[in-house]
C-alpha cells in the first residue's frame, strides 16, 4: 500500500516496525527506577503515592511504610482513602488498613510491603524487593521504619 507523504509503499512489517519504535519511545518516557528510591518523610498521616515506581509511602502514626502500588488479588491500582484512613481496591473493594493489613475483600492475604529506612530525613524504599506476608512474615513485619 502506498504510505502517503513518504513516495513509498510500506508493507504491513514497516507499519509494525514503526509501531513498535514508537511504542518504545512511550515506554521510556515512563522509566521505573531500580535499586533506592528516596522519598519525604509525610509530614502528617497519609499517603504518598508514585505511580512512576510504583510505591505507595505512608506515614500512620509513629511509623512509615512503603507498599507496592497494585492490590495482591489481581494487581490493580490500590487507592488511598484519606477520610477513612485505610486503602482500597477500585476492581474488587479489597481493603486494608494504614499499616497493610487485609481487612475485607475478595484479597486473601495483606499489601505487599517494601523494605523501607530511615536516612538524614529521608525515606529510602527499595524497589527491587518485595515482602509478602504470608510467605515471608518476618521480612513483612521488619519493612516499617519508626519516626
Amino acid at each position: 500500500m502506498p504510505c502517503s507523504g513518504c513516495g513509498r509503499d510500506a508493507s504491513r512489517r514497516d507499519f509494525l516496525r514503526g509501531f513498535a519504535g514508537l511504542a518504545v519511545m512511550l515506554m521510556a518516557g515512563r522509566r521505573r527506577m531500580t535499586g533506592e528510591v528516596e522519598y519525604p518523610v509525610p509530614a502528617s498521616d497519609g499517603a504518598i503515592i508514585d505511580r512512576q515506581n510504583d510505591v505507595i509511602v505512608v506515614r500512620y502514626g509513629d511509623a512509615c511504610f512503603a507498599f507496592a502500588l497494585s492490590c495482591p488479588h489481581q494487581n490493580t491500582a490500590l487507592k488511598w482513602l484519606p477520610a477513612d484512613h485505610r486503602f482500597q481496591c477500585p476492581k474488587h473493594k479489597s481493603k486494608y488498613t494504614p499499616e497493610g493489613v487485609f481487612l475485607s475483600g475478595r484479597a486473601t492475604r495483606n499489601m505487599d510491603r517494601l523494605p523501607i529506612r530511615h536516612a538524614g530525613g529521608r525515606l529510602l524504599v527499595d524497589v527491587d524487593r518485595v515482602y509478602e506476608s504470608d510467605k515471608d512474615a518476618a521480612g513483612w513485619a521488619a519493612a516499617r521504619v519508626g519516626i
